[in-house]
């Protein structure tokens, strides 16, 4: 596989396979909840990743009612699908228009086949239980899990917002590789039991919302105006004291930003991707210069001045909003 020769790869668990510290989202480019996407610049986007040291996309069968994430890749990748490492989710499809959590085997195996096809390719290297499913018991999801690696559909097998319990439950019916959960300097509750199973297990963690959907980038008004139609406007994050919170907290980022000439963006995710147990950070992008942007967090350390910064910023910040809402 390609790489930027400043990206320090980590592994992926114990599957073998190496990723960037900062892998692509590829939520956004789906256009569900996001405005103003386009085919052209999310295929530019995607191409963007073989040149600055991104080599981990992470996607899922219910990114676009119509598979739209995963054909973008198809499309995006062409000959060069073999330099990347390619992450989908089963186990939650559209139906009606809506979302549905099935975790029966047969779902998962369908889900995972109809995946495959729109990427155009005859396996992935990870492949996520996207959620739990009380309807399903967990052994059983796991097995179909364990199926698709041992028939080579997959590499290794992941899952996604579990809980410790489930890990455990899952974990004994089919090893886990990689967990992924949201995860930034506003929200942090993995720390306290999530990571530390990772880590005993060599388990990779792999974390989304580093930016908290855009808003530690520093780049939105602190008028705090959403368009009417952006999703993020339902998150208590982007509400009321909780919104004037974080803007004074993110004024002290840029303090710190500005020490080493970083945008905000590039300091949230540098930190996050070196806290302890983080392997990767899935950063969304539906522009060329946004996963650009997000890739200069690699290769870099905080000085120890930027960490006193930031640190003194999450004391005066306190306990943010802990609702999650998991889209």
């Amino acid at each position: 596989m390609q790489t930027s020769a400043t990206t320090e790869l980590r592994p992926l668990g114990d599957s073998g396979l190496l990723v960037s510290p900062v892998a692509l989202g590829c939520w956004p480019i789906a256009g569900v909840t996001t405005l103003d996407t386009n085919e052209a610049d999310s295929i530019a986007t995607i191409q963007k990743c073989f040149d600055i040291g991104v080599n981990h996309l992470d996607t899922a069968h219910v990114y676009g009612p119509n598979g739209e994430s995963e054909n973008l890749i198809r499309r995006a990748l062409g000959k060069r699908r073999d330099e990347i490492v390619i992450a989908t989710k089963c186990g939650i499809h559209y139906e009606d228009g809506e979302m549905i959590t099935d975790n029966r085997p047969e779902r998962l195996r369908l889900e995972c086949d109809e995946s495959l096809r729109r990427l155009g390719t005859d396996r992935v290297e990870l492949l996520y239980l996207h959620a739990p499913d009380d309807k399903v018991p967990l052994a059983d999801s796991a097995g179909a899990l364990r199926e698709l690696m041992e028939s080579g559909k997959t590499r290794s097998v992941g899952v996604s917002n579990f809980t410790v319990e489930q890990l455990e439950a899952f974990h004994a019916a089919c090893p886990i590789s990689a967990v992924q959960m949201p995860y930034n300097m506003l929200q942090r509750d993995i720390e306290q039991r999530t990571i530390p199973w990772c880590r005993e297990r060599h388990v990779a963690i792999m974390i989304y919302w580093p930016l908290m959907k855009g808003l530690l980038a520093g780049k939105l008004p602190r008028s705090g105006e959403l368009d009417e139609r952006d999703n993020r406007r339902k998150y208590p994050m982007y509400q009321d004291d909780e919104w004037r919170r974080n803007q004074d907290f993110i004024e002290q980022l840029r303090n710190a930003a500005a020490l080493s000439s970083h945008t905000v963006a590039q300091l949230v995710v540098n930190w996050t991707i070196g806290q302890p147990g983080i392997t990767s950070a899935l950063c969304g992008a539906k522009r060329p210069a946004q996963i650009e942007e997000t890739a200069g967090a690699m290769g870099w350390t905080l000085s120890a001045e930027q960490r006193a910064i930031i640190d003194a910023a999450l004391a005066a910040r306190g306990q943010a909003a802990a609702k999650r809402v998991f889209t």
